[in-house]
């Protein structure tokens, strides 16, 4: 990330004592703990941060009751109600807005159950909620990279953004972060801003209502790779594509055989699956006594992709469950694995 290396940064701010009691609910067999996992949506995105969260509950012989909350916020919190009612040992929360992880934490503290915010760009930390952990990557960093990336290989080109969701705050801190970074270089320009709903055909729609719209831009970034492939596609059956460049985010199985082909021009590895499994870590840690540290902030590493790196899992993080999601935690988090 033009030489910048990732740093992890954890912060411990002691702002009160979880309560203990735990009502009667699921069972995970003998000795197991239950963990609850609230995600927001059915993108493949969440499904594999579910699946890295799981991966290391199974190791652990525990069990993980997930519920979707289907981009709804009032179903999110319905689904807070169910778990706690459960009485899960644990919670993690992919919020689907930036109130979800408060109100989680708010409900769970009463009920004395501890909870991880995933993916929450800190807003949980920032509104002093009483979690035990914000796993994340760097959003706005991410933002900054692609802007630097476009001044160096695109300069005085134009481009538009089409986002997952706009109430997603890691849309919305690339989408920040992005348009700030242009401005300040000079470079490039945003020309609109618009929603793909992290549904490949609302981005194709999106991407071919803009391209009839005659607004000269010539860079498209697409916020998620099953969405530029849908898009690429579009672009390879309208005879387009040489007209344009598309980067988009992730790393996924459906993006990075686009870069090696060369239709998908830049993007960045972030994996869910890894993402999943330190949220876990964090968690049961935490849960299990290991832990008494509460208010961490514990960020991922983001790497760019290249056709160099782009069969290196450990630079291109695979987002399937893997091995290799162990010895990147050994590398860059091994406080969370500590016996």
């Amino acid at each position: 990330m033009n030489g910048k290396k990732m740093k992890r940064m954890t912060a411990v701010v002691m702002v009160g004592t979880m309560l203990t009691a735990m009502p009667m609910g699921v069972m995970a067999g003998e000795g197991g703990k239950v963990y609850g996992y609230i995600t927001p949506g059915p993108d493949t995105w969440y499904q594999r941060d579910v699946d890295g969260f799981t991966m290391g509950a199974e190791k652990d012989g525990n069990k993980v009751v997930v519920l979707n909350s289907d981009y709804d916020a009032d179903k999110e919190i319905s689904n807070i109600d169910s778990l706690i009612n459960q009485g899960v040992d644990g919670l993690c929360i992919f919020p689907f807005n930036e109130t979800g992880a408060k109100i989680a934490a708010e409900k769970c503290a009463q009920a004395g159950i501890p909870v991880v915010a995933t993916d929450t760009c800190g807003t949980a930390l920032d509104a002093e909620a009483d979690i035990v952990a914000a796993i994340d990557f760097d959003w706005t960093e991410m933002g900054i990279n692609y802007a630097d990336w476009m001044a160096e290989n695109h300069p005085g080109e134009k481009f538009v953004i089409i986002t997952g969701n706009f109430e997603s705050v890691p849309c919305q801190r690339v989408n920040e972060a992005m348009t700030a970074r242009a401005e300040e270089l000079g470079q490039n320009e945003l020309v609109e801003l618009r929603e793909g709903k992290y549904n490949p055909s609302e981005a194709v729609n999106v991407a071919q209502d803009l391209i009839s719209s005659g607004k000269e831009f010539s860079i498209i970034f697409v916020m998620d790779e099953d969405m530029a492939a849908a898009v690429i596609q579009m672009l390879k059956a309208s005879n387009l594509l040489d007209d344009y460049t598309v980067i988009a985010q992730n790393g996924s199985p459906a993006g990075l055989p686009l870069v090696k082909e060369g239709s998908l021009s830049y993007t960045i590895s972030s994996s869910p699956g890894w993402e999943g499994l330190v949220s876990y870590l964090a968690l049961a840690n935490y849960v299990e006594g290991k832990s008494t540290e509460i208010e961490q902030s514990i960020m991922l590493p983001i790497m760019p992709v290249d056709q160099e790196n782009i069969d290196d899992e450990s630079k291109v993080v695979p987002w399937e469950v893997n091995d290799i999601f162990w010895e990147l935690t050994q590398e860059y988090f091994p406080e969370l694995l500590a016996e």
